[in-house]
């Protein structure tokens, strides 16, 4: 495989980010969220959020892409929080790959791209939440040492789950063990 390439998202590439996603969901989420559901994604609705998310006006939004040889492969969605939850004041949102760019270093190197934007806008620490049962996504961030903060139920789109908060404190450290450093430009 090529070396992947880190960048901020640009407005064009919301369907390569709508793409991944559903492709991500549909393979990662299964038996977990109802395969009905996940059959019912769309790539236009998903385009047109990410697509609102890459045109809104300056704020502490920050959404960055691996691509290899020109082709999008994962990306990761970071935010400041208008209130920290459990004393971290910023938010990854997302961290998504394709099936065939995982355990290649890119997931880590997604996450250090948003914890240090992230950090640019003040945070001082970031908080992610996963579906409990997602043990690989679990093992991902307790490998990037997040600490596990707190599992509770939640309702999404009328479905009944619990979550997994992972926290990290420590953000120089986070973006360190990201490797290279991404230019937030």
């Amino acid at each position: 495989m090529s070396e992947a390439f880190i960048r901020p998202a640009a407005p064009a590439d919301a369907a390569a980010i709508a793409q991944v996603r559903v492709d991500a969901w549909r393979s990662t989420y299964r038996g977990m969220i109802p395969d009905a559901y996940l059959a019912a994604m769309k790539i236009e609705e998903s385009t047109a959020l990410w697509d609102k998310v890459l045109t809104a006006a300056p704020n502490t939004t920050n959404t960055f892409v691996a691509e290899i040889d020109g082709t999008v492969v994962g990306f990761a969605s970071g935010m400041m929080l208008a209130e920290p939850k459990h004393g971290l004041d910023a938010e990854l949102t997302a961290v998504y790959l394709k099936d065939g760019a995982q355990r290649a270093g890119i997931g880590r190197r997604l996450v250090a791209a948003v914890a240090s934007a992230q950090r640019a806008h003040g945070a001082s620490g970031l908080i992610v939440w996963v579906i409990a049962g997602n043990k690989a996504a679990r093992a991902f961030y307790e490998r990037l040492a997040a600490e596990l903060l707190v599992e509770q139920p939640f309702t999404w789109d009328g479905m009944d789950l619990v979550e997994a908060g992972y926290g990290w404190r420590d953000l120089p450290a986070l973006i360190a063990g990201g490797g290279a450093p991404v230019a937030l430009h």
